[in-house]
């Protein structure tokens, strides 16, 4: 099976050593996204969850496209907080994003994330 990069303008460039996306076959591996500009690589958001959110799920919806899928065809999503009194408040811009379409999700705690977010979401989802 051929691996493929995708990489995406319209979302952060990666912040190490990985890529925004792969692609195996007909599955997307995407790399955890955190609240980040594409443009100017700054954190967004401030503290708030939900504006962070948002960006995270922008995020992952570029490097989706990129890959030939979108939102709607996410399997399973992990979301790192790292404050779980904050879920609520991520949740509510989740479903918001995600409508009536239920990937598999697990959501863990965290003690930190890179560049000091409070949220990162990575997923699995099949192309079109």
């Amino acid at each position: 099976m051929d691996l493929r990069i995708t990489r995406s303008d319209r979302a952060p460039a990666p912040v190490g050593p990985y890529s925004q996306a792969i692609v195996a076959g007909d599955l997307i591996f995407c790399a955890g996204q955190l609240p980040l500009d594409p443009a100017s690589g700054e954190l967004v958001g401030g503290p708030d969850v939900k504006a962070q959110t948002r960006r995270v799920i922008d995020n992952l919806a570029a490097v989706l496209s990129a890959s030939d899928s979108s939102l709607d065809r996410v399997t399973k999503t992990t979301v790192f907080l790292t404050d779980l009194k904050e879920f609520t408040a991520m949740n509510e811009v989740y479903a918001e994003r995600f409508g009536s379409h239920r990937p598999a999700r697990s959501t863990v705690e965290v003690a930190a994330l890179a560049r000091g977010a409070k949220v990162e979401i990575e997923c699995i989802a099949v192309r079109r």
